[in-house]
């Protein structure tokens, strides 16, 4: 029995992505059970029998004969002259089976069943696409770009499903375009509006994380393990790792012989610098690991209050802070404390911390000036006017106004 406009054929619904067989039948005969409980009040003594080669739908009624004037149910029941104007053999008691055609549930009935079957297969669809990517968050997801918006990029994986990259979860230094490959983390997964949202990351520190373990066969295998990645995006990256095994330098299996572990994740991450560190207990000596390729002459922690207090020579202060300040934000991040940098000299009896001109400077200047390691007002006139310019957020006329204004202090 074919299935009159109800599904051209089982081949429609096996275009549908992530569902399978046996869930595709189970649907196509609810459908048809909710089509005869409408028209008959109960589906028990109906079979829906749905064939799995060629899609071909039927729908079988069983009844038990009776004799003529017995009939309770005529559901469940036919009289023999009835049953012997099917078959002229029959007998009571028996059971007959007869085909029921679809027709007899009429157009507007098989039309309505067939909006249903369609939202039932997308609603089950969404289900197990939401399922499938909820069990694949922090994995890595290589698709094509799709689609380019002003917000995010729409992905199209290896089956076809719909991914978003918003462009804050982007290195800003990526640059996609229709049709190009692209290599993500998956974010989260959430449902709106009841369709399944899947969001991407490129700058998340599960996308090192997971470039690692697939560069690396140690970390896959368990013998190295990542205990924290700190990162700006694009820019830099801190890995601190740990070896169980003495006999593996967990740095030197990171990077490789001569780099060519860490080139690959290099490039994938527009060249952000990827710094790896030895992971230590000793808060000390993870400070002066992160802050490397600074040396540093003596750290002072303050455990309660979650500060370290660096000092350096001044030829160090500029490593220790590192282009943008991204090398001391982020060896702050990877131990868990503030850093404060200080000149060496910066101890003289001579100097004034920058917080004794609140009243004279405004407290977001005094907060880009700490940013780059400048904490008291010789720190600050050891720089130039276009250092000052080109390490802060800071105008040349607002550089120069803070320099008239601590220099009076000293004459």
């Amino acid at each position: 029995m074919h299935s009159v406009g109800l599904i051209d054929s089982f081949s429609e619904f096996k275009e549908f992505k992530n569902i399978d067989r046996v869930t595709m039948q189970r649907v196509l005969e609810d459908v048809f059970r909710s089509m005869l409980r409408k028209r008959y009040g109960t589906d028990e003594n109906f079979d829906v029998i749905i064939n799995d080669s060629n899609g071909d739908l039927e729908i079988w009624q069983n009844r038990t004969i009776v004799h003529d004037g017995e009939v309770e149910n005529e559901r469940s029941q036919i009289s023999i002259s009835d049953a012997r104007n099917i078959e002229p053999d029959f007998e009571v008691g028996e059971d007959l089976t007869n085909e029921v055609k679809l027709e007899v549930f009429g157009r507007r009935a098989i039309l309505s069943a067939r909006q249903t079957l369609m939202s039932k297969v997308l609603e089950l669809e969404k289900d197990e696409l939401y399922k499938k990517y909820k069990d694949r968050v922090g994995e890595i997801i290589a698709g094509e770009v799709y689609q380019v918006w002003k917000k995010e990029l729409m992905i199209l994986d290896d089956e076809g499903n719909e991914l978003l990259l918003p462009k804050v979860e982007m290195i800003p230094a990526d640059h996609y375009k229709k049709g190009d490959s692209i290599r993500a983390v998956v974010l989260k997964v959430e449902m709106y509006n009841g369709s399944p949202r899947i969001l991407l990351s490129r700058t998340s520190p599960m996308f090192l994380e997971r470039l690692f373990e697939q560069e690396v066969p140690e970390i896959l295998d368990g013998l190295i393990t990542i205990k924290k990645i700190v990162r700006e995006p694009g820019e830099r990256a801190k890995v601190a790792v740990e070896s169980y095994d003495d006999r593996i330098d967990p740095v030197g299996a990171c990077v490789g012989m001569k780099g060519s572990r860490i080139h690959g994740i290099v490039r994938e991450l527009r060249n952000e610098n990827i710094d790896v560190i030895n992971f230590t207990a000793n808060l000390q000596l993870l400070i002066q690991r992160a802050l490397s390729p600074a040396k540093i002459s003596s750290i002072k922690i303050n455990e309660e209050k979650k500060r370290a207090e660096v000092y350096l020579k001044p030829d160090q202060v500029s490593l220790a802070i590192g282009k943008g300040g991204h090398n001391i934000k982020l060896a702050g991040k990877l131990a868990g404390v503030e850093i404060d940098v200080y000149r060496e000299d910066d101890e003289d009896e001579g100097d004034i911390d920058l917080e004794e001109f609140a009243d004279e400077i405004d407290s977001w200047i005094l907060d880009e000036l700490k940013g780059i390691g400048c904490d008291t007002a010789k720190s600050v006139l050891a720089l130039t006017v276009e250092d000052l310019v080109r390490r802060t957020e800071l105008e040349e006329e607002t550089v120069k106004e803070i320099r008239k204004i601590l220099q009076s202090e000293f004459e």
